[in-house]
This record gives structure tokens, sequence and C-alpha cells, in this order.
């Protein structure tokens, strides 16, 4: 399947969570003591180098995260010559120090939860994401059930929403920890995120057979995307509305902008109207690729939830040209519409014909002119992407015309490789393409 890796490698590597029983406090924020790499990674435990034959759990997760998960060296990269020159250009010494760093290229948790096998430079390790070990590893090692080990705190992963939860508050932010225009401008690259992709592109440290769908939830690409773009606009929209993250001085916080409104060269003549925004040339828009995204997959499964989510997307860019309190408020009402939107999103099945529909919706949203913008043609590009991948898993996608598909996927990807070289037309035509194979 075509996944856009270049991308991928090139991008930087609400402590509750909704409904569903998937409420859990974040790895960071619990009170458990977090032990170390070395609780793990013992040969009979999870750093045996080879993975154990005829065993459900393949037992060399610990090698597999050390060698190709960068995970493992988010906190060498602090001492990168990139690295010590963000923490210059910020003032603030050493990033190997400073917590506004440490939130996200290790596990920093207070020193009091530390335990004796505990290292900060092991960087994102296992209980940075599946929780302080403290609690539940006894359990663990004596193999009892998931659902016991997650009432005895482990961090439930396999859950998707807890997954985008987790994912999104180091790869966007969260009330703790958020990438201001500020950090970027000091030279950190621009965050983005898709659930389904990362997923798929972080190295596999476990085996997806029956014993494995038996024992955790499993959902398709589509449903796996879907709920990844709910919980993303749910963050962004708690962000925008969150006084403390709002602004910056006299400015907005330009961080909830579309980049390349105002970072691209000046020969590049990209701009174009987007209807279901109502802006004109000059004006900065919100970055609303997760927002477009989401609003295509609630069409899908509730046509009058999609539309009154796109008309209050424009009302909010309009709002944006109105003044603080406007803005405020345009996003505080589409805030309340998303309430139980994640939910709905999670709840829902997806069937082929759905897999079906949504792919058309990408595309046809696409032709009509709504990805203009790049943000919103990169999570486009990715969504397309995983929708394929889901049909051909499905069967509902095969033979000459999945070859055509992923042929003409390329050219979408080659469109969206450079940011700076984005051109609208280009990848509209890289769409017809991917039309064209379908047909």
């Amino acid at each position: 399947m075509v996944r856009f890796w270049s991308l991928i490698l090139g991008l930087a590597s609400a402590a509750i969570l909704p409904s569903m029983g998937s409420a859990q406090t974040l790895p960071q924020y619990g009170d458990a003591n977090h032990l170390g790499v070395q609780t793990c990674a013992s040969s009979t435990c999870h750093g045996s180098v080879q993975p154990w034959p005829n065993s459900s759990v393949l037992q060399n997760e610990a090698v597999t995260w050390s060698r190709h998960d960068a995970h493992s060296g988010a906190y060498n990269s602090l001492g990168s010559e990139r690295g010590l020159r963000i923490a210059a250009n910020l003032g603030i010494g050493d990033p190997r120090q400073a917590g506004i760093c440490l939130d996200c290229h290790a596990d920093n948790i207070p020193a009091a939860n530390r335990g004796p096998g505990f290292n900060i430079a092991d960087g994102v390790t296992c209980e940075a994401c599946h929780g302080g070990a403290e609690q539940w590893l006894g359990g663990h090692l004596s193999g009892q059930a998931r659902e016991d080990n997650i009432a005895a705190g482990m961090y439930p992963t396999d859950r998707p929403i807890a997954r985008a939860r987790l994912c999104l508050s180091c790869h966007y932010g969260n009330e703790q920890k958020f990438v201001t225009h500020r950090i970027m401008g000091a030279g950190h690259p621009r965050l983005t995120f898709e659930l389904d992709t990362y997923t798929f592109a972080q190295p596999a440290h476990f085996r997806v057979d029956d014993d494995y769908r038996q024992r955790k939830p499993w959902a398709n690409g589509v449903k796996m995307w879907a709920i990844g773009q709910a919980v993303a606009v749910q963050e962004i929209l708690e962000a925008l509305t969150d006084a403390n993250r709002n602004s910056d001085g006299i400015f907005p916080e330009l961080v909830f902008f579309d980049c390349h409104a105002c970072h691209h060269p000046m020969s590049n003549l990209r701009w174009q109207a987007r209807d279901s925004v109502g802006l004109g040339p000059g004006v900065p828009r919100l970055n609303d690729g997760n927002l477009v995204m989401l609003r295509v997959v609630a069409g899908v499964i509730d046509p009058a939830l999609g539309d009154r989510i796109e008309s209050q997307t424009r009302a909010l860019h309009q709002a944006s040209t109105e003044g603080y309190e406007a803005t405020q408020a345009a996003a505080a009402a589409l805030r309340e519409t998303m309430n139980g939107v994640v939910s709905s999103v999670s709840g829902h099945s997806f069937t082929g014909d759905e897999m079906t529909n949504v792919l058309n919706a990408l595309l046809n949203v696409g032709l009509d002119g709504e990805y203009v913008d790049y943000i919103a043609a990169e999570q486009a590009t990715l969504a397309i992407s995983t929708a394929v991948a889901a049909l051909e898993s499905a069967g509902r996608l095969q033979g000459d015309t999945l070859s055509r598909v992923n042929e003409a996927l390329e050219t979408a990807y080659a469109a969206v490789q450079n940011d700076e070289d984005y051109k609208p037309d280009t990848y509209v035509a890289a769409l017809q393409e991917v039309r064209t194979a379908l047909q």
C-alpha cells in the first residue's frame, strides 16, 4: 500500500477522555511510579532479539522500540544541532533540562515518580505510552487479563479514542504542553498528525491475529482515521477557546492559522478562493484541515451534521476577521456541536459501502476546490490512502483497479511532497487521476 513515507519522516518528531469506557488519565499525569525501560526489556519479557515462535505476543517489543522506533531517540534529538539551536533561539538553556522540551521528547514525569531504573535520557519509553508500571506490572507478568491490567493503571492504547488523545498530547498539544508559533519560529518543525497513518508507520510491536482481536478492540483504517480527526478537532477547539493558549501579546496565537497563508515564496501565486470560507486574498485563514476531514466523514454518517459543521466552520472563518470576541463565540458554538461527535464516530461501524462513500466524498470535496490549502491537501492524501487500504483489506478494491489507484495516489503524494512548491491545480489534477482510476 502506498504510504507517504517521505512526508512522515520529514515531520517532527484533556487528560480526561470521553465516555465509551475510556476515561483514563494520560500516563504523564498519573500517580504511579515509572520503573524504567529495563523493567520491560529482559530477554524473558519484551527484550527478545527475535519474535517468539508460537506466541501470541512477539516478546521483542523493547528491541523493536530501541532499534527502529523514532520515539526512542526523541531525547537525543534535543542535543542535536537543530535542537540546541531552537533552545538557544528561545533562550531556555539546555533543551535536555527544559520541561518545555522534555514534556514531549521524554517520559517527563515528576522526580517523585521515577523509580531506581528510570532514565529520562531513554526518551519516549514504554511507560510514556503504556503508563507507569508500578501497579500493573505484577499482574501483567502473571498473565492477568487485559482489562485487569487497565484497571490497575495500564493505559489502553488499543482503544482508538484513548490512543488519539495520547498521541495528540504531543503531536498537537493539550492544556499542559503546547507547541506555539514562537516555538516553531525558533526552528521547530511544523506538527501534523493522522491517527491511522501514524499507527501504520510506527514499527509494529504487536501481532494482529485472532488472539489479538479477542483480547483487544480492532477498528478498520477508515474508522481509525475518522476517530483521529474527531479527537483532533476537539483538541483544536479546546485550545482555540482556552484563554491561556489563544493569544500572544497583541496578536492571536498564530499556530492556529494556516502556515502557508504567510510562509510561501511570493513568486508562488497560489492563493485561490474557497467558497466554504468566504475570505478574500491577503487574509490569513485558520488552519481547518482537520475540520474539512471531519465534515467529510460526518456527512457520510449524518448529512445534517456534516452540513452543520461546514456552516459553523465558515462562520468561524468569517468571525476571525471581526475580532477576538466574535472568533471565540464562533469557536465555542462549533465546540458545542462537537459534543458527542467523538462517541458517534467511534460507535459507527463503517461498512464496506460507507468506506466507499468516504473515499468518494474525499475526492468530491477536493475536486470542488476545498484542498487549495496545503495542510488540507496533506490530510486528504493520507485519508484517501487510508480509505484505499481499508477497501483493499476488505476485498472491495483489487486487481488492476487497485494498481491504477495506487499509481494515481503516487501522483497525489508527489503533489504534496514539498509544501513550498505546492500548487492547488496540480493536486486537483492528481485527484482526478484517482477518480478516473476508480471508474
